[in-house]
C-alpha cells in the first residue's frame, strides 16, 4: 500500500469538505478546475483549508471518516492549528515565478 492524504476543503461561504486521496496536488487541481464533481463541485468548496500526510492510504482513509465524524467547531479548531487566517494554502499550486529576464507564454 502506498500513502495517501486527508484534507479539507472550503467555499467563500464556509461550507467544509473532507476528503481523501493519494495524489493531493491532482486533486487538487481536479476541484479548483470543476473536473472532480461530487459535493465540493455543488457547494464551490475549492480552497485547500488543510491537509495531513500518511504513510498509508487505509490510516488517511480511517482518519477522513474520523473527521467527518466531527463537530464543525472541532473541524475549525483543526483548521486553525496550521492555518489561522483560513488561507488557501493551495492557491498558488500550478503557477510558476518568473524572472525579470524570462517572458510570459501569452
Amino acid at each position: 500500500m502506498s500513502g495517501g492524504y486527508t484534507y479539507i476543503l472550503g467555499s467563500v461561504t464556509g461550507t467544509l469538505y473532507i476528503g481523501v486521496t493519494s495524489n493531493l496536488y491532482l486533486r487538487i487541481m481536479q476541484h479548483k478546475n470543476g473536473t472532480f464533481e461530487d459535493f465540493s463541485a455543488t457547494h464551490g468548496c475549492k480552497r485547500l483549508l488543510y491537509f495531513e500526510g500518511h504513510e498509508d492510504i487505509r490510516v488517511a482513509i480511517a482518519r477522513e471518516k474520523q473527521l467527518k465524524g466531527w463537530r464543525r467547531d472541532k473541524k475549525l479548531n483543526l483548521i486553525r492549528t496550521v492555518n489561522p487566517e483560513f488561507k488557501d494554502l493551495a492557491e498558488t499550486w500550478g503557477w510558476k515565478m518568473i524572472t525579470a529576464h524570462e517572458k510570459m507564454n501569452p
